[in-house]
């Protein structure tokens, strides 16, 4: 029998979050578990605030005005902020969503333009990996926002 890791089901959901998406640019999801990945805890994607219209800002990368995914999730999640967590996430988190704290590890697939995010994490004692999943529905997003 051949069964999907933890990780592969939290990043193929985190690909299906980030089909939510309203940012023009970039679509991005993200799922927090707990460590022991018993239970996932938030999800979120990248977009506009609620009730607020769904387009970008700006198209200019890191100028769009969209809450990135971590954000989201971060907001949603009912955890307490000591409890340990795992984020896995589409992309590599930026500098900011490196800064969100309580996590022990960041999964991540794609890689980002800046590598900030990596340098905090690691600063941070945060450990972090990139995991690549195969998944029609990231194909078809990664190519829109091509």
């Amino acid at each position: 029998m051949n069964r999907p890791s933890f990780e592969e089901i939290y990043m193929k959901l985190a690909w299906l979050m980030a089909a939510r998406s309203t940012c023009e640019r970039l679509n991005v999801g993200c799922v927090i578990t707990s460590v022991d990945y018993r239970q996932v805890l938030s999800v979120g994607y990248n977009g506009n605030a609620a009730g607020l219209p769904n387009k970008c800002d700006s198209a200019e990368p890191g100028a769009c005005g969209c809450i990135h995914s971590e954000e989201n999730a971060i907001i949603k999640c009912y955890s307490p902020p000591s409890d340990r967590k795992i984020v896995f996430c589409t992309h590599q988190p930026c500098k900011m969503c490196a800064n969100l704290g309580g996590v022990e590890c960041v999964v991540f697939d794609e890689p980002y333009r800046l590598k900030d995010g990596l340098i905090v994490l690691g600063e941070a004692g945060v450990a972090f990996c990139q995991y690549i999943v195969s998944l029609p529905e990231k194909d078809q997003l990664k190519a829109k926002s091509s």
